[in-house]
C-alpha cells in the first residue's frame, strides 16, 4: 500500500506544479440543476464562448473552470433544456449554482452519447454510450415495459446470448464480466423475468453511461464492461407522481420535498401480475417481479450534501409450487458530497450489496440458499488544476460475504439432510489515480493506474491435491476428473488464504483532427478477482458468485481500440467507427459432466482457459429534426480456448479455440423515431443478428438398440439468424396540456411480423418414424401492449 500512496502523491505534486501558472488566474465553480425540480444534472456543458473552451459538470452536478482574470460569456447547454447565457466579470474566485428551463420543444432531445457534439470531439474518451432517459421511454419494448437494457442492446458492440436470457454482452465479454452500478453500489443480476425486463426502473433514472473501453481508473472489478447508472434525487421544489399501468406490470413514483429548496424524497416501485390471470384460470405456475426504489437527499449546506439510497428488488418464478427459484438485489448507499474549496469535490460513500439465489424443490425435498453480500467504503476526489488538467483518485475497498449453498429439508421424510457449504470470505482494496489533460489544442489525453489487490480469508478448511492439480486426467479414457483430496488446511478467521494485487494501466489519447473531427486510441489493463458459476445462461437453475483463491485464478483483461468520430452539419448527424482486440487471460471452463450443485469444492470441476474477442463497430446517428435515431453494426468474434496443461492432454475441444456462447458475427440494430406532431409520436427499432452459437450432433451410432448422437467440436454451429422489428406509438391528448393531471398512451407491437427466433434446437428421434428431427423451441410469437402513463 505505501507505493501505491506515493505514486499518487507524485501524480498529484506533478500536476499541481504544470497548473501553477504565472498569469493570474481565478475559478468559476457551482452546480447546475433543473430549475423546476432542483434536480442536479450530469453532463451539462459549459462553454467560454471568448476562449472556446469549457467543461461538464460531473456525476453529481458540480463543474469548476479556471480562467485568466477577464470579462466572459458562458453558455449553459444539456439536452432537452434551454440554453442560459451569463456574463460572467472574472475578478475573483466565484462560486454560481446555476438553474435550467427544461425546453417546451421535444423534437431536439434524441442524442445516444454526449449531450453536445463537440466536447465528444475534443475529449480523450472513447468506446463510451449515453442514452438519454427521453429516448428510452420512446423506444418499444417488450409486454410494454421501457427497458433501460433492451436500449444498451440498439448500440454497437452490445448483445445478449438470445431471446429471454438475462443479462449482455459486450465486445464477446460473458454476463458476469460486466460491473453494473446502481448509485455506485454493485447490481449482481440486471435482470427480471429471466430477462424480460431489467431491474431498472427508467422512471427513477436520471443517468445512464456504458463504458465499453476506455475505462477510468475509478472502476475496477470487471473486465467486459461498466455501466454507470444513476437515481434521480428527487423534486425539493414540490410534490410529483407518475406512473404507468400496463397488461402486464404497473409501475408508480411519488417525489417531493422534505425541506423546500433543501431536502427531498423519492419512492418508485413497480410489480407484474399476469400470474394472477394464470391463477384465475386454474394455472397453478407463476412467474412475476417487483422491485422497489428510494432515496433521500438533503443539502446542509454549499459545501455539503447527504445522500440515502436504496433498491430492493424480487423474482419469484414456481411450476405448481413443487418448484420455486426466488432471486433478487438488495442496495443501500450512504453518501456524503463535500466541497473542500472550488476546486477539489470530493464523495464519501458507505455501500451494501446483496444477492440472494434461492430454490424450493418439494419433489426433491430441500430448499437451496445462496448469495453473495458486500459491504463497500469508497472516497473519490476530483481535483479541478487548471483549464486543462483534471485529477480524480480516490480509494475503494470491498469486503465479501459469500454463501455457495445451504440445503435444507422440506420436511421430516425428505431425506436429504442439512447442509451448509463452506462460506468464503475476501477482501478487495484498491487506490487510483486519474489524468485528463489537453496537451495542445490538438492532443488531450486520459491516463491513470489503479493499483488493486484481493486477499482471500479464512476460516474454512482447504483441499490439498498431488502436484496442486484439483482436476486429474485420465490419458486412457482421455477425459477430466475430479481429483481426490489428499489432505486439508484449516485457516482460522480472517487469515489469508490466498492473495493478488496487479497494476491497471488506463490510457486514452484523442488526436482532433478539426473542430469536427478527432482519431481517438485506448489502452486498459483491468482485473477481476469474482467468477460467476453458473450451468446456464438464464438464472436458473444455478448463479453462484465464488472468489478467486490458490486454484480460481483472477481473470486479466488487456484492450485495444482505435478509432474515428465525425460530426456531420454542425451535428445535426455523427459517425462513428472503433476497431478492438481483447484478451483475457485465467477464464474459467467447465470439466464434461460437471456437477455445479452442492459442490464444496468447485475447483475439481474448473479449468483456466483464455479468451480474445475482436471487431468493428459503426454507429451513424441523426441527431435533429423530427425524424432521430442510429444505425449501428458490429462485425466481431469471440472465442475461448482451454489447452491441456501438459503435453499429453488434450484439454478441452481438443485445445483449440471454440466460439463462445454469445458470440455474433454480424450484430445490425436500426432505432428510429419520428415526432409526428405534439400529440403523435412513434418509434421503431429492427434488430438482425447472427444466430446464438450451439453444437449440433455430426453423427450418430446403435448401442443396444438406442439411437445415439454423437458431437464434434464445441459451439461449431450456429441457431438460424435472429431477426425482428419492434414499433410504438404514443399517443398525448392535446386538452392535457395545460392541465396539472396529464396521461399519454403508448401502444406497442414486438415482433410485428411474428418471427419465430429460435430459442433452441433439439434433437430427438421421431417415436412414429423412428427417423432423428430437430426441434425448434420459440419463446415470442407477435406480443402487442398498451400502456397509459399518468403524471401530477
Amino acid at each position: 500500500m505505501s507505493k501505491s500512496i506515493k505514486f499518487v502523491l507524485l501524480f498529484i505534486t506533478i500536476f499541481y506544479l504544470n497548473s501553477n501558472q504565472a498569469q493570474e488566474k481565478f475559478s468559476l465553480s457551482g452546480t447546475i440543476s433543473d430549475e423546476n425540480t432542483n434536480e442536479t444534472l450530469i453532463g451539462v456543458t459549459i462553454i467560454i464562448e471568448e476562449l472556446k473552451t469549457g467543461t461538464t459538470t460531473n456525476e453529481y452536478g458540480y463543474y469548476s473552470i479556471t480562467l485568466p482574470k477577464g470579462n466572459y460569456t458562458v453558455r449553459y447547454t444539456y439536452i432537452g433544456f434551454e440554453d442560459k447565457v451569463e456574463q460572467i466579470s472574472l475578478q475573483e474566485n466565484i462560486r454560481k449554482n446555476i438553474t435550467i428551463k427544461e425546453s417546451n420543444v421535444q423534437l431536439n432531445e434524441i442524442i445516444v452519447t454526449e449531450n453536445q457534439y463537440k466536447p465528444n470531439i475534443e475529449k480523450p474518451e472513447m468506446s463510451v454510450n449515453k442514452i438519454s432517459v427521453n429516448t428510452i421511454k420512446k423506444m418499444p419494448a417488450v409486454l410494454g415495459e421501457t427497458d433501460v437494457l433492451k436500449s444498451i442492446l440498439t448500440l454497437p458492440g452490445v448483445t445478449n446470448a438470445g431471446e429471454g436470457q438475462s443479462g449482455f454482452n459486450v465486445r464477446g465479454g460473458a454476463v458476469d464480466q460486466n460491473l453494473i452500478l446502481l448509485d455506485e453500489a454493485t447490481i449482481y443480476n440486471s435482470s427480471h423475468l429471466f430477462g424480460f425486463f431489467s431491474v431498472f426502473n427508467a422512471d427513477a433514472i436520471k443517468d445512464l453511461k456504458l463504458y465499453k473501453g476506455g475505462v477510468p481508473a475509478r472502476f475496477g472489478g470487471r473486465v467486459a464492461s461498466v455501466l454507470d447508472i444513476y437515481q434521480k434525487d428527487g423534486n425539493s421544489n414540490k410534490f410529483h407522481m407518475n406512473g404507468g399501468i400496463g397488461l402486464i406490470s404497473s409501475r408508480i413514483l411519488a417525489e417531493g420535498p422534505i425541506v423546500k429548496d433543501k431536502g427531498s424524497f423519492l419512492v418508485a416501485g413497480r410489480s407484474s401480475y399476469a400470474h394472477l390471470f394464470l391463477k384465475l384460470s386454474g394455472n397453478e405456475n407463476s412467474a412475476y417481479f417487483y422491485d422497489l426504489n428510494t432515496k433521500l437527499s438533503y443539502k446542509l449546506n454549499d459545501n455539503n450534501n447527504l445522500y440515502v439510497s436504496g433498491y430492493f428488488g424480487r423474482d419469484v418464478f414456481s411450476l405448481s409450487e413443487s418448484f420455486i427459484n426466488t432471486y433478487g438485489n438488495s442496495v443501500l448507499n450512504l453518501r456524503w458530497n463535500h466541497l473542500f474549496n472550488d476546486k477539489l469535490f470530493s464523495n464519501l460513500s458507505l455501500i451494501y450489496s446483496d444477492y440472494y439465489y434461492g430454490l424450493t424443490l418439494d419433489f426433491v425435498g430441500f430448499n437451496w440458499d445462496s448469495g453473495i453480500k458486500n459491504y463497500n467504503l469508497k472516497y473519490d476526489f476530483k481535483h479541478y488544476l487548471s483549464n486543462k488538467t483534471k485529477l480524480t483518485y480516490g480509494i475503494n475497498t470491498v469486503y465479501y460475504d459469500f454463501n455457495p449453498g445451504k440445503i435444507e429439508p422440506t420436511g421430516s421424510d425428505s431425506g436429504i439432510n442439512p447442509k451448509q457449504l463452506d462460506k468464503k470470505y475476501a477482501f478487495e482494496p484498491a487506490i487510483y489515480i486519474d489524468a485528463e489533460q489537453k496537451i495542445t489544442d490538438k492532443l488531450a489525453i486520459n491516463y491513470g493506474l489503479r493499483y488493486s489487490m484481493f486477499y482471500r480469508l479464512g476460516s474454512q478448511e482447504i483441499n490439498i491435491y498431488e502436484n496442486n492439480q484439483a482436476v486429474t486426467y485420465d490419458e486412457d479414457l482421455k477425459i477430466y476428473e475430479k481429483a481426490t483430496p489428499i489432505g486439508t488446511k484449516k485457516y482460522g478467521k480472517n487469515e489469508t488464504i490466498a492473495s493478488f494485487d496487479n497494476l491497471e494501466p488506463r490510457l486514452s489519447i484523442a488526436y482532433i483532427i478539426d473542430e469536427n473531427q478527432s482519431v481517438k486510441a485506448s489502452y486498459n489493463r483491468m482485473s477481476q478477482y469474482l467468477h460467476l458459476i453458473s450451468n446456464t445462461q438464464s438464472p436458473t437453475p444455478l448463479d453462484v458468485w465464488a472468489p478467486s483463491d490458490n486454484f480460481l485464478k483472477p481473470q486479466i483483461l488487456d484492450q485495444y481500440a482505435i478509432g474515428y468520430q465525425k460530426n456531420i452539419k454542425n451535428g445535426k448527424y455523427s459517425f462513428e467507427i472503433e476497431t478492438f482486440y481483447k484478451d483475457v487471460k485465467n477464464r474459467l471452463d467447465y470439466i464434461d459432466g460437471a456437477n455445479l450443485i452442492a459442490n464444496n469444492a468447485i475447483e475439481q470441476v474448473v479449468l483456466a482457459g483464455k479468451s480474445r474477442a475482436y471487431g468493428l463497430e459503426v454507429l451513424a446517428r441523426k441527431n435533429e429534426g423530427k425524424l432521430n435515431g442510429w444505425i449501428s453494426y458490429t462485425l466481431s468474434r469471440s472465442e475461448q480456448q482451454t489447452a491441456g496443461r501438459t503435453a499429453t492432454e488434450i484439454g478441452i475441444n481438443n485445445g483449440n479455440w471454440y466460439k463462445t456462447g454469445w458470440d455474433k458475427t454480424h450484430n445490425l440494430s436500426v432505432t428510429g423515431i419520428y415526432e409526428l406532431n405534439e400529440k403523435w409520436s412513434f418509434g421503431s427499432i429492427f434488430s438482425l443478428q447472427t444466430g446464438q452459437p450451439v453444437t449440433y450432433p455430426n453423427g450418430q451410432y446403435i448401442y443396444q438398440g438406442l439411437s445415439v448422437p454423437s458431437y464434434g467440436e464445441r459451439n461449431a454451429n450456429n441457431l438460424p439468424a435472429y431477426h425482428r422489428l419492434d414499433i410504438s406509438a404514443t399517443l398525448t391528448p392535446r386538452n392535457s396540456a395545460n392541465k396539472k393531471f396529464k396521461g399519454e398512451w403508448v401502444f406497442g407491437i414486438y415482433n410485428v411480423y411474428s418471427r419465430k427466433n429460435a430459442a433452441s434446437i433439439s434433437f430427438r428421434q421421431n417415436a412414429d418414424t423412428g427417423r432423428n428431427e430437430a426441434v425448434r423451441l420459440s419463446i415470442f410469437g407477435i406480443v402487442p401492449s398498451v400502456t397509459y402513463n399518468f403524471k401530477f
